[in-house]
């Protein structure tokens, strides 16, 4: 908290304001002329100089205390904002003096946003160049522009309109260093998507590693005034005229890939327009004779993003046409390609549920095993999965896998499928140890459970026929189950092909399962399992349980996980009142079903 000491003495009037009594703002500076309060950063730049710097960060850190109500808080945001005005850019352009701004904007009015954009672009909008382009300066831009996401019809706010509409206007007479700025593009791709009228979360807010190579991020929609659909037209356009940088240059591909996701949501005949002219540029391009162009674009790390995103964002007119007379006959070439194999998955994610997925899948999986010898393992994740969605070529694609993994003959080796499928491994490999007798050992604990064998299995026992899955799943070891249920990877196999069998394939394997509840009821995972497997199960086999976990009460009660087990199978009523306990148990069955039959 600012010191009242440090407060400045009201200005207006003979006593002080609410908030700088208290102590929110205007901290005690003396007037200082232009050069004083600027100094002289590496390269002759201007910077904050080290008083502001310090005012800036004690104002971040009372914004980590809570006010006492929101007169307080709008105080402490005006006093601050009077200290900004008339150095805005400088303060932005600050490392502290942008996170500041960054968390003060959003408690700002709409107005004042606006007077702060007003002043970083300023008289004509020319230095809005200079912040967008800023490492720290950038991010501001970016968070006064999303505040018009809180527009609504009874808080209008005319000036932050024309502020952003001026922002774009010096986009679009700068597009192509914009576009290649790696702090300038992020600029771009905010202003798109406030044009468009969706937002996602703030990069500040992002986790690496936490996103999914997906163009489908969480957006929230919002109203936007008129003008903003005639700029969104004009500034796609302008970009356009840069689209040879979309699939030369990685930073400006991500633009584009903002631009057609954006699109795609808000205004899909637009989309459809972008993606057509796009793909028109990339198929015009030169390349061998005889070979297609976008076979030299999938292997390249700026433009198979690109087409990543286009090939999900298409109709199935141009998936047909893409495949047709371009793709057709080096999918797995391109799946075994360490950039290509990416565009290949989404295509098939894609084209799932259209007619021309059983002539790509002819086509792939000639190439299944070298491709997982290739160690591109998602490319049949994604075959598997769609296979599961579009129901067809399942049949095909399960006898591949298990010549892929050299289980198909003789027939005795099915039984292993499982443990091979999870753990990525042939037969050979998996079950190496060479007995007394030069066979091989096929008692081997279940081990080396990795995420896409996993991803794989699941998919696969979401397939019509998955009788050979469920019958290696039951020659497993009672340990072997244990592993599998307490596994990262291991226990949503466990789960789904439990979950989604009939009652009497579920008791079965809850049989081998006799003995375990409880070390899975106090697992992390486990836990997660055993709930799953309760609210699939029928009411003599939750007995069946139960009667198995309430011996260990004072265990069950006292671990972290299992307690909420205890509480939700609500066993201290199965103890006690073991007659009213099953009447509602079966009431719960028979709801469920009732669900079932109906969703079926």
């Amino acid at each position: 908290m600012l010191e009242k000491a440090e407060v400045k003495k009201p200005q207006k009037g003979g006593t002080k304001k609410r908030g700088q009594a208290a102590g929110y703002g205007g901290e005690s500076k003396r007037k200082k002329t232009e050069d004083e309060s600027k100094a002289e950063g590496d390269g002759g730049e201007k910077r904050l100089d080290a008083l502001s710097v310090g005012y800036y960060r004690r104002v971040g850190e009372r914004l980590n205390d809570d006010f006492e109500d929101a007169e307080e808080r709008d105080m402490f945001v005006e006093n601050v904002l009077n200290e900004v005005k008339g150095n805005a850019g400088l303060v932005a352009m600050d490392c502290t003096g942008s996170i500041t701004l960054q968390r003060l904007l959003p408690l700002s009015s709409l107005d004042q946003v606006a007077k702060v954009m007003a002043e970083l672009g300023g008289k004509s909008g020319a230095d809005f160049k200079a912040v967008s382009c800023d490492r720290c300066g950038g991010h501001v831009v970016e968070s006064a522009v999303r505040q018009l996401s809180r527009l609504t019809e009874d808080d209008e706010s005319e000036l932050l309109e024309v502020q952003v509409l001026s922002l774009s206007q010096v986009v679009r007479d700068n597009s192509a260093e914009f576009i290649k700025h790696v702090h300038g593009s992020h600029v771009v791709r905010t202003l798109l998507h406030v044009l468009a009228g969706c937002v996602g979360p703030p990069r500040t807010e992002s986790r690496p590693g936490g996103k999914k190579r997906n163009v489908c991020p969480q957006l929230t929609d919002f109203e936007i005034p008129t003008t903003f659909w005639y700029e969104m037209k004009s500034l796609t356009e302008t970009l356009m005229d840069s689209v040879k940088l979309s699939v030369t240059d990685s930073v400006a591909s991500a633009v584009f890939q903002a631009m057609l996701t954006v699109s795609h949501r808000k205004r899909p005949k637009l989309c459809k327009q972008l993606i057509r002219r796009i793909m028109d540029y990339l198929t015009s391009c030169s390349a061998a004779p005889g070979v297609s162009p976008l076979l030299v674009f999938l292997k390249d790390q700026a433009s198979s993003h690109l087409i990543e995103t286009i090939i999900q964002l298409s109709p199935k007119s141009l998936l047909r046409d893409l495949y047709k007379n371009h793709l057709k006959g080096h999918l797995v070439d391109l799946a075994l390609h360490p950039i290509a194999n990416f565009p290949v998955q989404r295509l098939t994610a894609a084209s799932a549920k259209c007619k021309m997925f059983p002539r790509l899948f002819d086509e792939l999986v000639q190439g299944v095993e070298a491709i997982l010898a290739a160690g591109h393992m998602g490319v049949v994740v994604q075959l598997a999965e769609s296979c599961a969605e579009g129901e067809e070529r399942q049949g095909e694609l399960m006898q591949c896998l298990l010549q892929a993994f050299h289980c198909a003959e003789p027939g005795s080796r099915h039984v292993h499928c499982l443990p091979l499928f999870m753990s990525l491994l042939t037969y050979d490999v998996y079950y190496h140890r060479d007995t007394a007798e030069g066979g091989v050992q096929t008692e081997v604990p279940l081990s080396s459970i990795c995420y896409h064998g996993s991803r794989m299995v699941q998919a696969l026992a979401r397939f019509q026929e998955r009788s050979i899955l469920l019958s290696s799943l039951r020659t497993l070891t009672s340990a072997d189950l244990l592993t599998l249920a307490s596994h990262p990877a291991g226990s949503h196999v466990l789960q789904v092909l439990i979950t989604t069998s009939s009652d009497k394939g579920r008791g079965k394997i809850l049989k081998r399962l006799e003995g375990q509840y409880v070390q899975m009821a106090c697992s992390r995972l486990g836990s997660r399992v055993l709930e799953a497997v309760w609210n699939s199960a029928s009411v003599s086999q939750r007995q069946n349980i139960a009667q198995e976990l309430v011996p260990s009460e004072s265990q069950l009660r006292s671990d972290q996980f299992a307690r909420h087990v205890w509480a939700k199978f609500a066993l201290s009523h199965f103890i006690s009142r073991r007659a009213h306990w099953q009447e509602i148990q079966s009431g719960e069955s028979k709801k469920r079903k009732l669900f079932s039959d109906i969703l079926e």
